[in-house]
Formats: C-alpha cells, structure tokens, sequence
C-alpha cells in the first residue's frame, strides 16, 4: 500500500520511510475507529512503551555513569511518561493524522495528552518492527533530543518534595483541593489548593492535566515555605 500525502509528510517528519506502510497507519488508528479488518493501535502502544523504555534507560545509563538507580529512576520516569510522549506527539503533528472515530473527534480527541502519548507509543513500535531496534532508537533519541540531557531538571518533583517536606515535620502528606473546573472535557481548566496539616496553603490554576496542577500548586506552597 501507499501512504496518503499526509501520512508521508508524518514518516518525513519521523526521519522514516517505511517499508512496510500498513504499521504506520495501524499505529495511527484509535480504537474509536476499529474494526475486525482494521484492528486499532492498543498492542503497538503496548510494545512501543517498552521499546522507548528500553531506549531512555540505555541512554540515561550512558549519559551519567555515576548516577545510582535512585537518581536515574525518576528521570527515567520523566523521559518516559504520557505527558512526555504526548508533547513529542504535538511536536511531529501526529494529532493532525490521527485516525479517530466521530465519537473521539467531537469531543477533541486529536488535543488529547492520553490519546495523543498512546499513538506516539505505537508509532515507535511501528518503526521497531519495521527496520529493527537501530532505526527505533535513532527516531526515539532524535524527536526526545534535549529531553535527555534535561531529564535531572524534568524529573523534580513538587508533590514528592512538599510530602517530603511534610513527614520532615512530623504531618501526614499534603491534601489537594480543587476548587473549581470548568471547559470542556478535552481542554479542562483546574483550580487547585495544596494544603497542609498546619493549615498553610497554596492554590494554581491553569489548563492541562489535573496532576500537573496539583504540581503547580505543591510548587507554590514549596516557594511559600522557603521565603518565610
């Protein structure tokens, strides 16, 4: 089979041409759009996770080989998570030919950060088994790029280091609040309080995922805390 014009312009984006075409489209196809002769894309996503994992621990493990298991791990984490994936997904376009049912696009599935990092996850699968681990691995380290070298920074957690912080003092770990939430499902908008045992507090607000604002907000109390 041939590639549509978008699809090609997608695999140029990748820097893969694909010998064998039907992968990248399977890679492309939501379940909202299966069918018995058009299976969708669950199982690539499946092995396409431990490909990328694969990839960012030999690289982590290259890149710092001081570095012990606790201090690679949540940078692993950061280099491998859906919010990751779905940001290197919006890089390349792949919202843009995401294969989606009615259902899916009504309600903006191609702006999604779990649809989005999912095929992201399959289209690495696709190019694995379409020319091997080498092939992967040099599309994977291409689109993630400074991602890597960024990866101590991006693994620092606010919620982990405000719980730290808390059991130091003799609390239980934070609680978090939301406020408000408004939009629509696809783009949702959260108001967040990150509260203490002691009763000190923080609120953030924004678009995106609910876990990245409560970051936002643990974030703030931290901020909070250390200019007492």
């Amino acid at each position: 089979m041939k590639l549509a014009a978008d699809l090609r312009a997608f695999s140029d984006r990748l820097g893969h041409d694909f010998a064998r075409p039907d992968l990248l489209v399977r890679a492309l196809t939501h379940g909202s759009l299966s069918t018995a002769t058009r299976p969708d894309n669950q199982r690539l996503e499946f092995l396409g996770d431990r490909v990328l994992g694969l990839v960012m621990a030999e690289a982590l493990l290259a890149a710092d080989r001081a570095a012990t298991e606790g201090q690679l791990a949540p940078r692993y984490n950061a280099l491998v998570r859906g919010e990751t994936c779905a940001e290197v997904a919006r890089e390349v376009g792949l919202g843009d030919v995401l294969k989606l049912g009615r259902s899916e696009m009504k309600t903006g599935g191609r702006r999604k950060d779990a649809l989005l990092g999912d095929a992201m996850e399959a289209v690495l699968a696709a190019v694995y088994l379409d020319a091997g681990f080498e092939a992967a691995r040099a599309v994977i380290l291409r689109l993630w790029g400074d991602r890597l070298s960024g990866a101590e920074a991006a693994a620092f957690n606010p919620k982990t280091a405000l719980q730290e912080w808390a059991q130091a003092q003799g609390m239980p770990p934070p609680r978090y609040e939301v406020i408000d939430r408004s939009g629509p499902d696809h783009a949702p908008m959260f108001r967040i309080r990150a509260v203490l045992d002691d009763g000190r507090a923080a609120e953030a607000s924004g678009s995106g995922t609910k876990r990245g604002i409560e970051q936002a907000a643990a974030q703030a109390l931290l901020d909070s805390i250390e200019g007492e």
